[in-house]
């Protein structure tokens, strides 16, 4: 797994978080991640990417709060 970046969200008006995400993610190649960094449990995110990538996703926890949380979003091949 090649993590190409880390995109830190918490200074990021909320209204384009998720789709500065979507596009960062659509750009990955299959294999390659980058980490995301919040103030919050970003799993709201991870239903959406399911609901709108389904099978794309790869999704692990780095850090689980309470103040930051940290996730590694890959992209993996689809069947």
């Amino acid at each position: 797994m090649s993590l190409k970046t880390t995109i830190d969200v918490r200074p990021i008006p909320p209204r384009e978080r998720h789709p500065l995400l979507f596009q960062t993610f659509d750009d990955l190649a299959v294999g390659e991640s980058f980490e995301l960094v919040n103030d919050h449990d970003p799993k709201p995110l991870y239903y959406q990417f399911m609901a709108e990538r389904p099978g794309q996703l790869g999704w692990e926890y780095l850090e689980e709060g309470p103040e930051t949380w940290r996730v590694v979003l890959s992209k993996q091949a689809t069947a």
